[in-house]
């Protein structure tokens, strides 16, 4: 009967001890990905001659949502 429970006790204490571990590297591994990412600067100024592709012009927000739509549906934006 104790070599039943603590086989089963053994086991248990190993799958713990597996998750825990499993649980730790995926921690810290979200924390090193998300560090290498923190100094990426996405959002600086493009360098070189680089231009704007898409200007929103005002008379557009006032051209309704039928309007939107279709333009929606013919160029995907």
């Amino acid at each position: 009967m104790f070599k039943n429970f603590f086989s089963i006790a053994w086991d248990t204490i190993r799958v713990f001890l597996l998750f825990m571990g499993c649980t730790l590297l995926f921690y810290y591994g979200i924390l090193w990905v998300s560090q290498e990412y923190q100094s990426y600067h996405r959002y600086d100024e493009p360098k070189g001659r680089a231009i704007k592709v898409v200007q929103m012009n005002e008379h557009q927000q006032q051209d309704g949502f039928l309007n939107r739509l279709m333009f929606f549906y013919q160029f995907g934006e």
